[in-house]
């Protein structure tokens, strides 16, 4: 998905992400798609607040058959990092 694309859903869809997570996640991590980070914010498995503030959400991706943990500062809205999460038991 290419910056473009991705400020373009950002921007339609509302969505808040860190500089970080844009220009770093997203290119590292190909495989991520926004909308299941969306949904994991909107109807997280688990939600757990961090030491610093920040929110962590996890959700089951299907297609992958792996959990996907995203992470959000504290205004649990702006979204900051994600990654399927080998160690998350339901």
């Amino acid at each position: 998905m290419t910056n473009l694309l991705i400020d373009f859903i950002v921007v339609k869809m509302n969505i808040k992400t860190t500089r970080y997570f844009k220009e770093q996640i997203l290119r590292k991590r190909s495989y991520l798609k926004i909308e299941w980070c969306i949904e994991a914010i909107n109807k997280p498995l688990k939600t757990e607040v961090q030491h610093d503030g920040r929110i962590r959400y996890w959700i089951y991706i299907r297609k992958k058959d792996k959990y996907l943990r995203v992470v959000t500062l504290e205004d649990c809205k702006t979204i900051h990092n994600a990654f399927f999460d080998r160690r998350f038991k339901e």
